[in-house]
């Protein structure tokens, strides 16, 4: 029974604070939010702004029909947008006489550019295997998609590149052709 009290008590305390939020709401008048604070103005009661000099200041009168008369048509030479820009150079007349780049100039003759380097070798140098009783080294390499690829010095991996020597932890390989040198480190991976 002491509950079923306190809840009573509850609730008419509830409803009176929603009443007095209501009559708040719906009491007080409409107003705009205030505009940005100025060291100029300062309001007086009624609301309005007074200047510094203790005058009052109003809205300004707007005539309504003298927005719906003809306004005078803008002259289309006089419009220029662009009027605060000054008038650019007019262009150089074109120059009769051959021009040479500064850069070729300065820099001498052009070098010579022969073929294109060979891309570089994409394999991984993973290992290395030693056959008991002899001095031979196998290298291991991998290229990521398929089955270990085996090399000794002077022997050929993968049907295009050349094994020249083989490192405790790198490996020297070169295209057949000799071209394309690369050395390659243990990777183990």
């Amino acid at each position: 029974m002491a509950t079923d009290r306190r809840q009573q008590i509850l609730l008419a305390a509830l409803l009176v604070v929603l009443a007095l939020v209501l009559y708040r709401a719906l009491a007080m008048p409409q107003t705009s939010p205030p505009g940005p604070a100025s060291s100029n103005r300062t309001a007086n009661r009624s609301g309005q702004a007074e200047k510094p000099d203790g005058v009052t200041a109003s809205a300004p009168q707007v005539h309504l029909g003298a927005l719906g008369s003809e306004r005078p048509a803008p002259v289309g030479a006089e419009r220029n947008l662009f009027r605060f820009k000054p008038k650019p150079p007019p262009a150089p007349p074109p120059s009769t006489q051959p021009s040479t780049p500064i850069a070729t100039a300065l820099s001498g003759p052009p070098a010579p550019t022969g073929p294109p380097p060979p891309p570089p070798i994409t394999l991984k140098f993973i290992g290395v295997l030693e056959q008991p009783g002899t001095k031979q080294k196998i290298g291991v390499l991998s290229d990521g998609q398929g089955p270990p690829l085996f090399g000794t010095e002077g022997g050929t991996v993968a049907g295009r590149y050349r094994v020249l020597r083989i490192g405790v932890e790198s490996i020297e390989l070169s295209y057949l052709d000799g071209r394309g040198r690369q050395t390659i480190r243990l990777t183990g991976g």
